[in-house]
């Protein structure tokens, strides 16, 4: 038999398209295979940034026109229509809060204030100062009306700070942009939040880097395919006074940074969890984490060096278990 191979058309190939803008309070990337028509990947990575912008302009605390803005000033007391994506993260976060006895609470806005991490205006708040903002500090105080998708404050003060839940919020709904458009291989990454779509042509999936707290160069690498990896960590904002290092994750029941952590990272399904679990485990610690959430949640928590000693990075059986 003779084949004609001059009939034959070449098998596709796949390009890979990468963009990077600053958006969320860091540089948020991009990165697409795209089969042949590298004008359609760009035009899904244009849909995918203006998706995280939309998102920002719901949630951010800095931007004064966002709906998160609004919904601080006038939730107390009355009940106040969000819109559903609003609705979505706020309903997530009290779950998380819930499953973790407030360890992870977005009425966390007052103490945030007072040490000055929304704006880097970094200050120590006075004993009195958290004494006196502590009790707005409840995720109790939120209340939720799913129907009408509505929210209420049950106490004068409470506000709303989406910064541990609302960037990864983002990274999945630039992902389902991304997959409306036809894209099958793509990952997101926005600072510590990060999710995949398939796996880049011929692999199992994508090769992802987790940050060393020690910044040491000794990163971990993971491999994902169609899930989430997000990592909080105290390395980045941060602030000395007389010596003593201020990290910007807060223990919303003590208002103070919390210690003996130096990052944790959480694998999910979603950005949006991976992204909350991730600092509410920070906050939790080791020896609650892994005696609560050791079989349930696949994490990797690296306790904070000593002068004594190194960081010590522990996996949770979760973790351990889905990598064989």
């Amino acid at each position: 038999m003779v084949l004609n191979t001059g009939c034959l058309s070449p098998p596709p190939t796949r390009n890979l398209v990468r963009r990077s803008q600053p958006l969320l309070g860091t540089f948020v990337n991009i990165s697409v295979y795209a089969l042949d028509a590298k004008d359609a990947a760009e035009a899904a990575i244009s849909d995918a940034f203006a998706e995280i912008k939309r998102i920002d302009s719901l949630m951010s605390l800095h931007r004064g026109d966002s709906e998160l803005v609004a919904l601080n000033a006038t939730a107390y007391d009355r009940w106040v229509t969000v819109s559903p994506d609003l609705f979505q993260v706020i309903a997530k976060a009290q779950s998380i809060a819930c499953a973790t006895a407030g360890s992870f609470d977005i009425t966390i806005r007052p103490i945030v204030d007072l040490w000055g991490f929304i704006w880097k205006e970094y200050r120590l708040p006075t004993p009195g100062e958290l004494e006196s903002a502590l009790p707005l500090v409840d995720y109790r105080l939120v209340e939720l009306d799913p129907v009408g998708c509505r929210v209420r404050f049950s106490r004068a003060g409470v506000s709303l700070d989406l910064g541990g839940i609302a960037k990864g919020f983002a990274v999945d709904c630039a992902i389902e942009k991304l997959r409306s458009r036809g894209v099958t291989a793509a990952m997101v990454r926005a600072g510590g939040d990060l999710r995949v779509l398939g796996a880049p042509p011929g692999r199992r999936g994508w090769v992802v880097q987790l940050e060393d707290p020690d910044q040491a160069g000794k990163r971990r690498r993971i491999t994902l395919r169609d899930e989430a990896v997000s990592t909080s960590g105290n390395y980045e904002n941060f602030f000395m006074i007389a010596g003593t290092r201020y990290a910007h994750i807060l223990d919303p029941r003590t208002g103070l940074p919390v210690r003996g952590v130096a990052a944790c990272s959480v694998i999910a399904g979603n950005c949006m969890e991976s992204d909350a679990w991730a600092t509410a485990l920070f906050v939790l610690g080791r020896e609650e984490a892994f005696g609560r959430f050791n079989t349930k949640i696949p994490f990797l928590l690296t306790e904070e060096a000593t002068s004594s000693s190194r960081s010590r990075t522990r996996a949770s059986r979760a973790w351990r278990d889905r990598r064989r």
